[in-house]
């Protein structure tokens, strides 16, 4: 077994492992830090994947896709299934930011549970969550991908149903029934292209492997719809503010930080890989869509009053502007979707571990009820107003390049359609703008109100600690968006070579 191989196998078995592990180890503590020390060591596995030959994607001539690493080894022999799994510029940063939130999420139990239950059954759910995000971000087998998408569904439940607010249940269950939903329709998805093509494997099936038009035109469809409801995209998305608002500070990091990214990796690797004649005729209408998703995400975020909510919404119009990168079809557009998926994993991540320490410290999301904070905790006020403003896309944060190249690659895309599209997703970033000033406004300024004046100033060693990495992150992909377009160049220019 190469390196590349012992790493990829490496980085699943461990949290899963670990899981099993934290779940046998009788101290709660103790079981955190197991947990905990088991994500630090995966992290390391994922970081390392990036070493060894980068042979980047190529779309084409057999073999179409050529990972850095891959492993392929037969699973179900009598069904000719196969555990493949592989990795490459689009998929690493993806892979490195799900291991270091789990990371982080575990090493912030070791300061604070949440109510509702024990804080080993919440590490090793999380890394069972991880599990699941990880491999399908690695596979390159449909059933297996579709697999690994699976797993995420009951842990994730769990933990908001077990460890969330008032209301936990009905959002748990919301987010079950919408997930299911999406879940058959990947299913139906995935069944019409195997059928089709007598094989799942995603190598020879990138390009199109000789499906029909029609074929394409079918799966494409059911897959977009499918990783429209994971994303989740307007109007598939009214499960994610009562998931969010719902869940436990750690649930709400990875659902927003990396679970909604297994829909929009699930659309550029699988959807527009796999159907590619599929993805040029409905790229118009995913156009259409993804404006709309900017434009109403930011109008409902204008009038919300709770700030997890707020926050909630503002995935939607993010991933707004990552499906309209998407569905220009070129390789600005792709590099911007691919960027903003980072960009968002970081700074939505950051703004929910600090909405959370806002709520633990003044036990109330209402943003009538918090202003004043820069008064009474001006280190907090200020983290709050660095991932507002990387959130707006400021210049020189990550936030910015994935919301610009998508307004430029619907520009250069041409003709008045798209535009249109580019002038109100333009729009859309104002209104992005607007609406996280309101929020600064109405919680750092002004004078303290009482649920804000009671509380103490400082910032405990293990929040600093867990929100450091992602405030680094957010500058330095802003300065140097090189560390993931770089990476993901090849990929992209070979992929764009297919939809031609």
């Amino acid at each position: 077994m190469s390196l590349g191989e012992f790493l990829l196998v490496a980085v699943l078995a461990l949290p899963a492992l670990g899981a099993v592990a934290v779940a046998a180890t009788p101290r709660d503590r103790a079981a955190r830090v197991v947990g905990t020390v088991v994500a630090g060591l995966t992290l390391v596995g994922a970081a390392m994947l990036v070493l060894g030959d980068h042979g980047w994607f190529g779309y084409g001539p057999a073999p179409a896709v050529q990972p850095w690493h891959r492993l392929d080894v037969p699973w179900v022999p009598g069904l000719d299934l196969r555990f493949h799994l592989g990795v490459d510029g689009i998929s690493w940063p993806l892979v490195v930011l799900t291991a270091l939130l789990t990371l982080l999420c575990c090493g912030y139990t070791l300061w604070r549970v949440p109510a509702g239950g024990s804080g080993r059954a919440l590490v090793a759910l999380l890394l069972v969550v991880e599990v699941g995000i990880l491999g399908t971000f690695l596979a390159l087998d449909l059933i297996l991908f579709f697999v690994f998408f699976e797993v995420v569904l009951l842990p994730m439940y769990a933990i908001i149903a077990g460890w969330g607010g008032e209301d936990r249940r009905r959002a748990a269950r919301k987010f079950a029934l919408y997930t299911l939903f999406g879940s058959v329709l990947l299913l139906v998805g995935v069944y019409v292209v195997v059928a089709a093509a007598g094989t799942a494997d995603v190598v020879a099936l990138t390009g199109g492997a000789g499906l029909s038009r029609g074929t394409q035109l079918a799966a494409f469809t059911l897959l977009a719809l499918a990783f429209a409801v994971k994303s989740p995209l307007w109007p598939l998305h009214s499960w994610l503010p009562d998931a969010h608002s719902q869940a436990p500070t750690v649930g709400s990091v990875i659902l927003a930080g990396v679970l909604l990214k297994m829909g929009t990796y699930g659309l550029v690797r699988i959807a527009v890989g796999v159907a590619p004649e599929g993805a040029r005729w409905a790229a118009p209408v995913l156009g259409v869509l993804a404006v709309a998703a900017i434009l109403v995400g930011s109008l409902v975020c204008l009038a919300q009053s709770d700030l997890k909510r707020l926050i909630a919404y503002s995935s939607v119009g993010h991933m707004g502007f990552v499906l309209l990168g998407v569905a220009t079809l070129t390789a600005t557009g792709i590099q911007a979707a691919l960027i903003g998926n980072i960009a968002h994993g970081v700074i939505t991540g950051l703004l929910f571990f600090l909405a959370g320490a806002v709520k633990d410290r003044t036990h109330t999301g209402a943003l009538t009820e918090l202003s004043g904070l820069r008064e009474t905790a001006p280190r907090l006020a200020g983290l709050l107003g660095f991932a507002a403003v990387a959130s707006l896309g400021l210049p020189g944060l990550a936030g910015f390049w994935g919301e610009a190249f998508a307004v430029v690659a619907a520009v250069q895309r041409g003709g008045g359609l798209w535009t249109t599209l580019a002038v109100l997703a333009a729009i859309g970033g104002a209104l992005t703008a607007a609406y996280f000033l309101r929020l600064l406004r109405l919680v750092t300024h002004g004078r303290p109100s009482p649920a804000v004046a009671g509380i103490t100033p400082g910032l405990a060693g293990a929040e600093l600690t867990a929100w450091a990495p992602l405030v680094l992150l957010a500058l330095a992909v802003g300065l140097a968006p090189t560390l993931v377009l770089g990476l993901a160049a090849g990929p992209v220019d070979a992929l764009v070579g297919v939809l031609r």
